[in-house]
């Protein structure tokens, strides 16, 4: 049963994940990647978990976003917690969690209208 009209219409939104992919309206990609709801920015950082450095998160800090998603791969991995630390002060949330639990995740949050980036890492 459909609980709510949901309008993506617009919206880049995760159509389809797998190993080494995900697909945003139908169109893939295997490069890390930022998604935002009216923007894609390929190639934001170069960078694995174990390399992800302040360069790379102050990128993510300079977004308009209210909450990142940062996506780890097919794990769950944490960055070091010195570069996840200036983002409470900015008023951003921060949630690592893995790539697909990112995507599905996002996709929800874009649906509520939340101003959301998925920051996705690929292994």
């Amino acid at each position: 049963m459909k609980l709510h009209i949901s309008n993506t219409a617009g919206l880049n939104i995760f159509t389809a994940y797998g190993d080494g992919y995900v697909a945003v309206n139908h169109e893939n990609y295997s490069e890390n990647l930022i998604v935002l709801p009216e923007n894609i920015i390929s190639g934001w950082s170069t960078a694995s978990i174990d390399t992800l450095c302040s360069d790379d998160m102050q990128k993510l800090l300079a977004l308009d976003t209210e909450v990142i998603l940062l996506g780890t791969g097919r794990r769950l991995r944490f960055p070091p917690s010195a570069l996840m630390r200036p983002f409470a002060p900015a008023g951003i949330g921060l949630e690592v969690m893995d790539l697909q639990a990112a995507c599905r995740t996002y996709n929800i949050l874009a649906a509520e209208g939340r101003k959301v980036a998925a920051a996705l890492l690929f292994d």
